[in-house]
């Protein structure tokens, strides 16, 4: 066996009943399996992370339906290449054309597969790790079956490497017993195909042994990325998110963008990071620097478009902003008080006054009588109650103690005068 073929290529799954993971799509009875067993399957797109068998599922159809199968990568073909395959299928019935990494097909080059999906020229199967609602055109989309797939858990990445180990022909005269596999699993990240390279690793990096117990600090020894014990999906995740929140909290940007970087070595989702940002922009920002959410929400953008490793320094100078910016709690204090009061007190009635009447019967019932327009009165602004009855009075929102927040509170002062006792 030739062994400049990576692990996993060489152990690839050539029938469902190989796979492991995805129960859900191909397990027994499942739609997509009799799809592939009654010979006749829809165009689809497989979205999932990275190494849980989007390709593997693609080649397994090819095979079980002895069909003439077409494979691009998104990365590198162009609109010449789709159309170049789409008149070679023209002359072959059943023709499928797998696209990985589809979400990177620009509008123009998915839109040249339209006309060749809809007619039936091709049964497109696309593969991607972002979410197609945003990164595949809504017509291309409406044409195709969408699977989701999940990352391989902990029993099925043990049992990947048990097969590897006892199937593989060169990995077979290495005598190798799997010991420890923690260092394996969370280096890995739920990745099939990450979990098989860095057996392979190891392995070559003992290969004059006669023989290889694999245990957590050999593997990390290997790997050389300590870093990697970042675990996704466990308590070093929560954490790490944690300090990282603190520390833009704290105000301190060299604490902020070294959790940044742990996280970014540890594989985290950059929409994962970017997501707490712009919560962080509100919750401990909020008008103290009304800035913080327009830079926030723009990091978040910027990052899903460009990805890494590129977004890392979007990521940093976002980061940096919000732990520089001053603080202020007030909003997200302002909307839990007002929570409880709804928890407490129910569905309380609105006042008759501020309530819509847009018909005679309202009008009559009183809906809407005495309302002030605010517009009509000094600084825009009308002293009438908007609460209800039960709670008239009530203050839930309270300015932070900071410059551009003492000036918003004058303002308020010089409104509500003593009516919230500001």
């Amino acid at each position: 066996m030739n062994s400049h073929i990576p692990l996993a290529e060489r152990i690839r799954p050539t029938s469902l009943d190989e796979l492991l993971g995805q129960e859900h799509l191909v397990g027994n009875g499942s739609i997509l399996r009799k799809a592939i067993e009654n010979g006749k399957i829809p165009s689809m797109i497989f979205w999932g992370p990275p190494g849980t068998g989007k390709t593997t599922i693609a080649n397994i159809i090819a095979n079980s339906l002895t069909a003439p199968f077409f494979q691009l990568s998104a990365i590198s073909a162009g609109v010449k290449d789709v159309r170049e395959i789409i008149e070679l299928a023209k002359t072959k019935p059943g023709a499928i054309l797998f696209i990985d990494e589809i979400h990177r097909f620009n509008k123009g080059q998915q839109d040249a597969l339209l006309g060749a999906v809809e007619k039936g020229i091709i049964t497109l199967i696309g593969a991607t790790t972002e979410n197609p609602s945003f990164e595949v055109n809504s017509a291309l989309l409406s044409r195709c079956q969408v699977y989701v797939l999940k990352s391989l858990n902990e029993e099925q990445l043990i049992k990947l490497l048990q097969i590897a180990i006892a199937k593989d022909e060169i990995l077979k005269t290495k005598n190798i017993k799997l010991e420890e596999t923690t260092a394996l699993i969370n280096i890995s990240g739920g990745d099939g195909r990450k979990i098989l390279n860095l057996l392979e690793i190891v392995s070559d990096a003992f290969s004059s042994a006669d023989s290889l117990v694999i245990t957590d600090k050999i593997v990390m020894e290997v790997a050389q990325k300590r870093i990697a014990l970042y675990d996704k999906s466990g308590e070093q995740h929560y954490d790490i998110i944690s300090a990282f929140i603190k520390s833009v909290r704290g105000s301190d940007p060299n604490a902020a963008i070294y959790w940044l970087a742990r996280m970014i070595e540890g594989g985290e989702d950059v929409k994962f990071i970017a997501r707490r940002l712009v919560i962080l922009a509100s919750e401990d920002i909020g008008n103290a620097n009304p800035t913080a959410i327009v830079m926030a929400n723009t990091c978040f953008d910027a990052v899903t478009k460009i990805g890494y490793p590129e977004a890392n320094i979007i990521l940093s100078q976002c980061t940096a902003y919000l732990a520089s910016s001053p603080k202020s709690n007030a909003a997200v204090a302002a909307i839990g008080a007002a929570l409880s009061a709804v928890k407490k007190h129910g569905d309380l009635p609105v006042p008759l006054h501020i309530r819509n009447a847009p018909t005679k019967l309202m009008k009559n019932m009183d809906y809407g009588k005495n309302y002030e327009y605010s517009h009509s009165y000094e600084n825009s602004f009308s002293p009438q109650e908007y609460l209800p009855e039960q709670i008239a009075g009530t203050k839930f929102y309270e300015p932070g103690k900071n410059a551009r927040e003492d000036e918003l509170r004058k303002f308020l002062k010089t409104l509500w005068k003593n009516k919230y006792n500001y």
